[in-house]
């Protein structure tokens, strides 16, 4: 990709309309790749960006204040930005294009995303080059569940240490994923075979992008983060394959700080040495307070002193989220390949899953995780107190041998078990094994069947419960003898799981309303509202149950008191399917009441994990994000699926399409030949760009009459400071007329120039011979007129020599760009400034020249008195 012109690439799709981008290299390739995601998830981009920066609740209402609150005292922004100054300069090139590519896919991104309106946002922000670290660290700050530690702290202070146990279990806010690997012996093709899901949150647009990277370097099939180049989870390159899940290791800590006011309005805080001051300012009114151990995220200090609870990540410590990982794993031909671009994963910490055409095979744990007093990792700890210290690094990372033909990592207490406290329980990861041992050799095809798998073995404790009731009302005792027989599969058509899970959510109503419990009852009310689902008891309950109903915490005979309260309150209750309770219930940034989304099978601790919180909802928010199978023998026999569909669009073909198959449990295949899929002609409407260090990419594009450049053009024209541009007091139908006929000439063009996507100024050039101009000079072969009006200083930022640059590109535009020799320009005679302007970058004055007056049936313009001027370079 080079300056002076819109990058060349090609882009393909399927029929499920995923994309497929071609290009030279590899920057250019990630120019494509930003400019296509601008394009399919424009309000996607919008959301995430306002998310990191903390000002989302301006359009999407209160409900994400609080989210903006934490984001700003977090500084996820800043942090951003540190680590992308510490990048090496090959991967802020990169991730630089990637943004470049964004900025000028979102204006017409934008014009398909019908949110835009409905949110009365009038247009995108503009991308930074560190935004897509800040999407990533925004995407992922809370993926460990470090509010988990506020949780336990409460836990232990009021019930004591032993009592953790109880809910020893990932926990509501905390995600996980399947994932497994078949070697080249087990498997139908002659090479090994990766597959699994991500579990997530499932959100309208997806929260991962199915997308192929292809240039003579690499060609990479996977699933992308919107807004984050390359393809860092889950990707097959050809040779190679890796794919991911939570490691669920803690490596974020929470420290209790002492805080007080100084007279000069600073802030001090209480360290190991004793008083000191600590970073204080203001973010939009967000006090912001950085202590030595981190930012301050819960309380502050008043007048008298105060406590406050402070967050140490290693993303701000080290200056580093590890994007460099992201630009290596493109480049990887073998497992060894893979081995060292997780050396420099950062964030989240994952297991990793990696096989290659040669045979090689990977099973490790990829990450930043530091090292400290094993309480860090327990509880919310004083900041005053030396041993709490963060001391290096874990390394090396836990890895491990993958014997027995097969791997699995499903979040469970196995590889990383040194780095963590809380894991999800074993069921996924046994019941995945058990499924793998049933076959001696597996093909891409028959992964569904482990995709699918809904066998429910956290069931066991509540069923043994049920089997020793006794003395039941004919209701209970009728449904007790289902409930005994029923097979465990949670089947969204099965009446028996639907009754099951109506017991055990009356059962976690129960137990929490236990006197045992009690005092953890409403823990919430003492913390910001973005930390309270981890505080909340019911699900608390919900997802610790088994431990709660084989633990002596609560007596035995008040367990079965509870469940069989439970058996009989639903026993009388009319039959259900389990399909008609659970049902997909994705988070969408704008809701959409009229949205009707599909019954599902499975349940939290299935292999097919579409986790609902019981006592609650048995709606599911969470559950496979994605689903893919790589087969290394041949990436076209691999497949994939997301959700909803590869575009964000409302109402375009691809934006729900895969949901049926989603629900079936089907795959979609992944295409690798070009010459079967559809090629889109990608509408780049830069006429020229020019990245200039300190200021960012600027782009010309043609003014569009029609759409909201007017509206830009009309505010600018109308400011006084615009007089001498001789269109002050005219409407914004007599600009878009003015601009609608320029449009029809081959003579005169005008172009709105961007800045990272920001209008920052109007340009036109045109044919001094057919231009009144050329009744007042000899016109020359290889002239070129011009026109400049420079947008309002708030629009450049008022940053120092925004202007010089501004000539430069245009400049470099006229001469490089359209091979012309000189320019000229006729600034009117009493415009100082202007005048002054081109004097000062080169032109030479020719003296006062007078155009005469035209009437054009389509415009009119007056006698001018100008100054003349050329520039030769």
């Amino acid at each position: 990709m080079t300056d002076g012109g819109a990058p060349d690439f090609e882009l393909f799709r399927d029929e499920w309309g995923i994309p497929h981008l071609r290009a030279g290299d590899a920057t250019a390739l990630a120019y494509a790749q930003g400019y296509v995601t601008a394009l399919d998830r424009a309000w996607q981009l919008e959301v995430e960006r306002h998310r990191m920066l903390g000002t989302s609740a301006g359009f999407l209402g209160d409900e994400a204040a609080g989210w903006d609150r934490f984001a700003r005292q977090a500084r996820l922004a800043d942090t951003a930005r540190r680590c992308c100054a510490a990048l090496d300069a090959p991967t802020r090139e990169w991730v630089a294009a990637y943004v470049d590519g964004v900025n000028a896919g979102l204006p017409q991104g934008v014009a398909r995303a019908p949110e835009f309106g409905r949110a009365g946002l009038d247009g995108p922000g503009r991308w930074e080059p560190w935004t897509p670290l800040g999407v990533w660290l925004s995407t992922h700050v809370l993926f460990a569940g470090f509010p988990g530690k506020l949780w336990r702290d409460e836990v232990v202070r009021r019930l004591g240490p032993e009592a953790v146990e109880l809910f020893a279990t990932d926990g509501p806010g905390t995600l996980g994923s399947n994932g497994w690997l078949v070697d080249a012996d087990r498997s139908a093709s002659g090479a090994a075979l990766i597959a699994g899901d991500p579990h997530r949150f499932i959100e309208d647009p997806g929260v991962y992008q199915q997308l192929r990277l292809a240039c003579p370097e690499f060609d990479v099939a996977g699933l992308a983060v919107p807004g984050v180049p390359g393809i860092g989870h889950f990707g097959h390159a050809g040779g190679v394959a890796w794919a991911i899940t939570n490691a669920m290791a803690d490596y974020q800590d929470l420290y209790r700080e002492r805080l007080r006011r100084t007279t000069r309005g600073g802030v001090e805080a209480f360290g190991p040495d004793g008083w000191y001051a600590a970073q204080v300012h203001d973010d939009g009114g967000v006090e912001v307070i950085e202590t030595a151990r981190g930012v301050v995220v819960i309380g502050g200090p008043d007048e008298e002193g105060g406590e406050g609870i402070s967050l140490r990540q290693p993303a701000r410590v080290h200056e580093d989220v590890g994007f460099t990982a992201m630009r290596a794993l493109l480049d990887a031909r073998t497992v060894a390949d893979v081995d060292r671009a997780f050396d420099g994963w950062a964030e989240p910490v994952n297991v990793v899953l990696a096989a290659d055409t040669e045979g090689g095979l990977l099973h490790r744990v990829a990450g930043t995780v530091p090292v400290r007093d094993p309480e860090n990792m327990v509880r919310v700890v004083p900041a005053w107190e030396e041993r709490y210290a963060w001391r290096g690094r874990h390394a090396p990372m836990p890895r491990a041998d993958v014997e027995g033909g097969a791997a699995v990592m499903a979040n469970e207490r196995s590889l990383a078990a040194p780095l963590g406290t809380e894991f999800a329980p074993p069921h996924r990861a046994r019941r995945i094994a058990e499924l793998l041992g049933e076959r001696a050799v597996w093909d891409a095809e028959a992964m569904a069947d482990i995709h699918t798998d809904t066998e429910l073995a956290s069931a066991r404790p509540l069923l043994k419960l049920i089997e020793a009731l006794d003395g039941l009302t004919a209701e209970g005792a009728a449904l007790r003898e289902s409930l005994l027989n029923w097979d465990r599969r949670m089947a969204a058509g099965s009446v028996r799981a639907a009754a099951y899970a109506r017991v055990r959510s009356a059962v976690v109503r129960r137990l929490s309303a236990h006197p045992a419990l009690s005092r953890l009852t409403g823990l919430g009310a003492a913390y910001p509202e973005i930390f309270r689902p981890w505080l909340a008891l019911v699900p608390r309950v919900a997802y610790g149950l088994e431990n709660l109903l084989t633990a002596d915490h609560i007596p035995y005979g008040e367990r079965l008191s509870a469940v069989r309260e439970a058996v009989e309150a639903v026993a009388v209750l009319p039959d259900a399917t389990w399909g008609e309770l659970h049902r997909l219930a994705p988070w969408q940034a704008l809701h959409d009441p009229d949205a009707e989304w599909p019954a599902l099978d499975g349940d939290h601790d299935c292999v097919l994990s579409t986790s609902s919180v019981p006592g609650i909802t048995d709606r599911a928010a969470r559950g496979p994000a994605a689903r893919y199978v790589w087969d290394l023998a041949h990436r076209g026999n691999s497949r994939w699926i997301v959700p909803l569909g590869a575009s964000g669009v409302p109402g375009s073909a691809h934006h729900r399409d895969q949901l049926p198959l989603w629900q079936r449990g089907e795959l979609a295949p992944l295409v690798t030949d070009f010459d079967r899929l559809t090629e889109e002609t990608p509408v780049t409407t830069d006429v020229y760009r020019k990245s200039v260090d300190g200021f960012g990419t600027f782009r010309l594009t043609p003014v569009d009459p029609d759409g909201a450049d007017i509206d830009v053009l009309h505010g600018w024209v109308s400011e006084e400071r615009a007089a001498f541009w001789g269109m002050t007091g005219i409407g914004r139908d007599d600009v878009r007329d003015i601009y609608a006929h320029m449009a029809t000439l081959d003579t005169h063009h005008a172009y709105l120039v961007r800045l990272d996507g920001r209008p920052v100024a109007l340009f036109q050039t045109y044919e001094p011979g057919a231009d009144r101009v050329s009744e007042c000079y000899e016109v020359r072969d290889g002239d070129i007129g011009v026109h400049l009006l420079v947008g309002p200083a708030e629009e450049n930022g008022g940053v120092r020599g925004f202007t010089g640059a501004l000539v430069d590109v245009l400049t470099g535009y006229a001469l490089d760009g359209l091979g012309r020799k000189r320019l000229v320009a006729e600034p009117d005679a009493r415009n100082a400034k202007a005048i002054a302007l081109f004097a000062r970058i080169g032109f030479e004055l020719a003296g006062e020249i007078v155009l005469p007056e035209v009437d054009l049936p389509e415009v009119f313009l007056p006698e001018k008195r100008a100054q003349l001027a050329f520039y030769v370079r």
